[in-house]
């Protein structure tokens, strides 16, 4: 080769380098948006809580867990969920921008807003002082002179340190081993005096254990939300705000909180309790009829809550309207169903599982669960006809006739003539089968925590969910490691 050819080439060559060079400082680099799109999956951070995500019979489950499942299918990716108890080491991984953000029921305050923005609002909360059922109330922090011990890095600590301007003797323990469930058990065992918790926390743990109580609000109202790192690549923190005014415009929002809060009412001490001693009393005696009577399609549990709403598990029960027996069967019923002794436990169970499958089938099918379940126990309590002229007056009204919870606030109007004036089947009691459902929907949350599922059975899902993307789940917490079979921390998620 020529010496002048050889010149050329190199000069080719360099020219060639210095245009790519150029093209690619010109490329403007990727946004937190088209990273997450590109990768496939966005990476959070949570917390094993019942309000947050937690593992159930069939595997993972949770208001935040589907809220972030929605939010993912929104982008068309998966999930890589993180679950971490600490919540200081929550809040440095999203600042550093080791996770695209933190769905881990945070709640928004002042000193975490110096440092993190947060999205839309999704739910509101009070904190409250729990204590022992029975042991002496502290009015206010001033009485509070035991042992107190709250979550670390918490909202509920940097309340306290607010208030120990007012009250300097106030003193406290913070612990980043323990979750807030950890902390109200530790208060029944007696390893601690008090706690501080989320109010929609306390609600769930109460149901089953009753002997929680409340001293007094520690906060006003607060939301929780959403935390991203604060910086100026707006590009996922956007997509969140439209996610959310979404969700909150077509009902979704308002659908998660019913499915997971809605059965939840005014705290009753008494009928908790009593319910409890029923449980540990009665409940193995008829046992074998709901197992029976659940076959593969009912989940034995319903079957028992539906049970205890109607008797209170007494087979020679009897209304003043003349239904009778455990299941409070009417006379026509038990004739169609072929129960002959209404008063024979399992008779009156086995009639009531059929019944509650005769009206279910009635139910059009498009009708998903949970509410497909929801609205054949209305049924159940007041009659077909009275739920479909429920139904009909709300897509009259422009809600939604296939969600129980539109239609549960338009059955008590059946009592008023202005409505059920414009019915087929005229009045009814509608405010009775909205708490029936209620009730049997609590009892059944803890029949759920404190009974195995039958082998075999079904329990109620959510099939809404089922087309949702998939999640790879991770833990940092050790001692998690067991209980959701895996210990180690991956860089990429794994495909199912």
């Amino acid at each position: 080769m020529n010496q002048g050819l050889r010149k050329s080439l190199i000069c080719f060559a360099l020219l060639i380098t210095s245009l790519l060079l150029l093209t690619s400082c010109g490329k403007e680099p990727k946004n937190q948006l088209e990273r997450v799109q590109e990768q496939g999956y966005i990476k959070v951070y949570t917390r094993i809580s019942p309000t947050t995500m937690y593992v159930g019979e069939d595997g993972f489950s949770g208001f935040e867990y589907d809220l972030v499942k929605l939010f993912a299918d929104e982008l068309g990716v998966r999930v890589q969920i993180v679950t971490e108890n600490d919540i200081a080491k929550i809040l440095r991984e999203v600042a550093s921008g080791r996770a695209d953000f933190a769905a881990a029921g945070l709640t928004i305050t002042r000193q975490r807003e110096e440092y993190l923005r947060f999205g839309p609002p999704y739910q509101e909360i009070t904190s409250k002082m729990v204590y022992k059922q029975g042991n002496d109330r502290p009015r206010d922090f001033s009485q509070v002179d035991k042992n107190l011990t709250v979550v670390a890095n918490s909202s509920h600590s940097e309340a306290l340190l607010k208030s120990q301007q007012d009250y300097p003797e106030l003193s406290w323990t913070e612990r980043s081993d323990l979750t807030p469930q950890d902390l109200l058990d530790g208060v029944l065992d007696g390893q601690f005096d008090y706690t501080i918790v989320d109010s929609n926390e306390l609600q769930l743990a109460r149901q089953v254990q009753p002997e929680l109580a409340v001293a007094f609000s520690v906060s006003e109202p607060e939301q929780l939300a959403w935390a991203f790192r604060k910086e100026n690549d707006n590009s996922l923190y956007i997509k969140a705000i439209e996610f959310f005014s979404k969700i909150r415009e077509d009902g979704t929002l308002g659908y998660l909180t019913e499915r997971y809060y809605g059965h939840l009412s005014k705290f009753d001490y008494v009928g908790s309790r009593e319910f409890l001693r029923a449980i540990d009393n009665k409940l193995d005696k008829y046992r074998p009829y709901f197992y029976e009577a659940a076959g593969d399609d009912l989940d034995w549990r319903l079957l028992a809550a539906m049970g205890y709403q109607e008797s209170h598990w007494e087979p020679h029960a009897r209304s003043p309207t003349g239904v009778r027996g455990l299941m409070m069967l009417t006379l026509n019923t038990a004739k169609q169903l072929g129960v002959k002794n209404r008063l024979d436990a399992e008779q009156s169970i086995l009639g009531g599982a059929d019944y509650l499958r005769l009206v279910k089938k009635k139910i059009p099918e498009r009708i998903g669960e949970p509410d497909r379940t929801w609205f054949a126990m209305a049924a159940y309590n007041v009659g077909f006809g009275h739920l479909e002229d429920a139904r009909r007056l709300a897509e009259a009204d422009g809600a939604d006739p296939d969600k129980w919870l539109s239609v549960k606030e338009y059955l008590p109007l059946l009592r008023q003539k202005k409505w059920y004036s414009r019915t087929r089947y005229g009045y009814a009691r509608g405010d009775e089968p909205v708490k029936y459902v209620n009730n049997i929907r609590r009892y059944y949350q803890v029949l759920k925590q404190v009974a195995e599922a039958k082998a075999g059975g079904s329990e109620l899902l959510d099939t809404e969910t089922e087309s949702l993307p998939d999640v790879d789940i991770e833990q940092t917490s050790t001692e998690q490691d067991e209980v959701l079979g895996t210990s180690e921390e991956a860089e990429e998620p794994v495909e199912n």
